[in-house]
């Protein structure tokens, strides 16, 4: 039998790789949030899954053995089990689930069973930490429509005063025995995140005037007394202040500023210590040239993660001098979602590389010897992938720029490639040398076909310093065309890229870059797609949700400075136009609003450009990308008929039909 089982095996790794389909690379079980019990024995984690019927991602709660490696999993209930966190003692485990339709407080035993509910709340949970005794866990949730809001709607209809009818997130705690609940905050104000003080007296929490993403700028640090329910605020100046973490002795609370600097969207933050009683913010890493966030504060130091180029890693302050320390099992490495057993001796994450998407591993406290404990990458093992390197090169002015490079497990140096270049969003974005992260390209679709996939961290990316994200204030668009064009030049330069068949695309902010290279390089691209992407940056500044990025990046209003709004703006020069160009955006996209697709479609049409506008519906959210698996497979499967059509002039054909779910 033994004999039997191992030729099977041997003949299944004898079987030849197959290209995965659009469906295939959109079903991938992945992992996140993984939280390290307080002893440090057991990880808790999230799996998410694709559910195909119900046009769904869902995600449900497993349990891995830290020392053993065995994994099982915990909850198994309609729709999602999401954000696990363990009570201090380990003995329950509290979450959020959407099972009753609205997201809900719920407790389980990490050994098995049935969870409790613990909320049944009108417009649900958003986040919650139990207090250091266990007894208590607070809660932020929307408050409920007014009384004169209701009876509005009942003699007028739904409608919204912009800029006024807000409805507000306040904190809450609940008891977890009795389930009494009970309000800390109110007013007009809205909460985001917070933390208990140690010794489970107060909450330091940040907020900001309103729910609207703009106001983000404005956001302050308070702390509230969970006996009487009083607040006084601890930092109140100008700038975004946020994500307090108080030190062990609960005399400190670090949190993450700008230090006043009106400049925001694009300078490094700060990580900052207060006296829990108040006085002057002290700046720990001034001389970090990055932005920090903060995961734990331990009696062994200050811990945060942070990008560094294409990658991301774990470091460790020194509070007392400020001397910062990297921590890696690996170099490069990706790592995120750091979570620390209540000594700090060790610590679970996700890790990925540029050969496996995340996994979930335990490792001490120095990041030394992690060990594995789930196996997502086994899903395609059976698969054609890709190779990939980070590569680089100099922009236009002299700008050194880092891109990955997809190509075929099968290069040959000595050919020339077709190219399709995919620009990340932000532009504070990242692109990272990981396979299987794009859900709206089908990347890991075109590579094994014999195609090059270059991925650009263009002036602007995360990951590279503040001079470096400063680059294109004032010059959106043209500093970011340098880039992308200077990267695309310098695969030619190698003999590497045919440049009779290049093609580009991107979301976002990487929608507007395509939108500005089909408007200035139209001879260069064979094919275009923009991504809900900004057409006029006057259109984009009088309807997004955060009018004061413009305001920073482009140092003035479309009244104050027409000049550079112009400037910078695809439609200036619409004439230019000849590349074939999809445009795709979300009906109800709140960032980057639909407009903006009707008026580079519009413009396209006018100018006898081959061009096509495809509006979806049902993007959850915002409304800025797709969040749902068919909306998924509807942008990759656009994507890849067009640039079949336009670049390689071959007939159009669905791939997902080819794997019915």
């Amino acid at each position: 039998m033994k004999k039997i089982v191992a030729m099977a095996f041997i003949a299944q790794l004898a079987l030849p790789k197959v290209a995965p389909t659009v469906d295939q690379v959109l079903s991938l079980k992945r992992v996140a949030s993984p939280q390290l019990s307080p002893d440090g024995r057991s990880v808790a984690y999230t799996v998410r899954e694709t559910n195909w019927d119900d046009n769904a991602y869902e995600t449900e709660i497993w349990i891995a053995n830290a020392d053993t490696g065995a994994v099982r999993q915990l909850t198994n209930a309609k729709k999602s089990s999401r954000s696990p966190a363990w009570s201090p003692d380990g003995s329950k485990l509290a979450f959020i689930s959407d099972r009753t339709d609205k997201n809900q407080l719920y407790v389980i035993d990490p050994l098995g069973g049935e969870a409790e509910g613990l909320t049944t709340l009108e417009d649900g949970v958003s986040n919650f930490e139990w207090s250091p005794d266990g007894r208590t866990i607070a809660y932020t949730a929307t408050e409920p429509k007014t009384a004169a809001v209701k009876d509005r709607e009942k003699k007028y209809g739904e409608f919204q005063v912009v800029e006024q009818d807000y409805r507000m997130t306040h904190l809450f705690v609940l008891d977890v025995a009795s389930r009494a609940t009970r309000a800390l905050t109110s007013g007009a104000f809205t909460v985001g995140s917070f933390q208990w003080s140690p010794d489970g007296k107060a909450i330091a929490f940040d907020h900001r005037p309103n729910p609207s993403p703009g106001s983000g700028g404005a956001s302050d640090i308070s702390i509230v007394t969970v006996a009487d329910a009083s607040v006084r605020k601890l930092v109140t100046q100008e700038g975004p202040d946020g994500s307090p973490f108080w030190s062990p002795d609960g005399s400190k609370i670090a949190f993450e500023t700008s230090m006043a600097n009106p400049s925001h969207y694009y300078t490094n933050s700060v990580i900052a210590t207060i006296p829990a009683g108040g006085g002057t913010p002290t700046v720990l890493t001034s001389a970090f040239d990055e932005d920090p966030n903060i995961v734990a504060w331990k009696e062994s130091g200050l811990f945060f993660s942070a990008s560094y180029h294409t990658f991301s890693y774990l470091y460790r302050l020194n509070p007392d001098t400020k001397a910062i320390a990297r921590l890696a099992p690996a170099d490069p490495w990706v790592g995120s979602g750091f979570s620390f057993s209540r000594d700090a001796s060790k610590v679970a994450f996700l890790g990925s590389d540029a050969k496996s998407m995340a996994e979930v591993y335990v490792a001490p406290a120095t990041m030394t010897n992690p060990r594995k404990l789930t196996d997502m990458n086994a899903q395609a093992t059976s698969w054609t992938t890709s190779a990939l390197e980070v590569v680089s090169w100099k922009s236009q002015d002299g700008a050194t720029i880092e891109g990955v490079l997809h190509k075929p497990v099968d290069f040959n140096p000595a050919r020339k490639y077709p190219l399709l270049v995919v620009i990340h969003g932000g532009p504070t974005g990242v692109s990272r040398a990981v396979p299987f992260t794009s859900a709206i390209y089908p990347i890991d679709v075109w590579v094994p076909r014999g195609i090059l996939v270059l991925e650009p961290n263009y002036r602007g990316s995360a990951g590279y310093g503040e001079k470096f994200r400063s680059l294109n204030v004032r010059n959106l668009g043209v500093g970011d065309a340098w880039d992308v064009i200077s990267g695309v030049d310098s695969l030619i330069a190698k003999g590497l890229v045919d440049p009779a068949k290049v093609g580009t695309m991107g979301w976002s902010q990487g929608g507007y870059i395509s939108a500005f290279l089909a408007t200035h390089d139209a001879a260069r691209f064979k094919a275009i797609s923009v991504g809900a992407g900004i057409s006029d940056w006057m259109t984009y500044y009088v309807n997004t949700d955060i009018t004061p990025f413009t305001r920073q990046y482009l140092k003035g209003t479309p009244w104050s400075d027409p000049e550079i709004y112009a400037k910078t703006s695809p439609m200036t020069y619409i004439k230019q136009a000849k590349t074939p160009t999809l445009i795709q955006h979300g009906a109800t996209d709140q960032r980057v609003p639909l407009p903006n697709a009707f008026e580079l479609y519009r413009g396209l049409q006018d100018n006898n450009v081959p061009s096509k506008l495809i509006v979806y519906q049902g993007f959850g959210g915002i409304g800025h990308g797709p969040s749902k698996p068919k909306s998924h497979r509807a942008t990759m499967e656009h994507n890849l008929e067009w640039f079949d059509q336009y670049l390689f002039q071959t007939a159009a054909k669905s791939t997902s039909a080819e794997h019915k779910q």
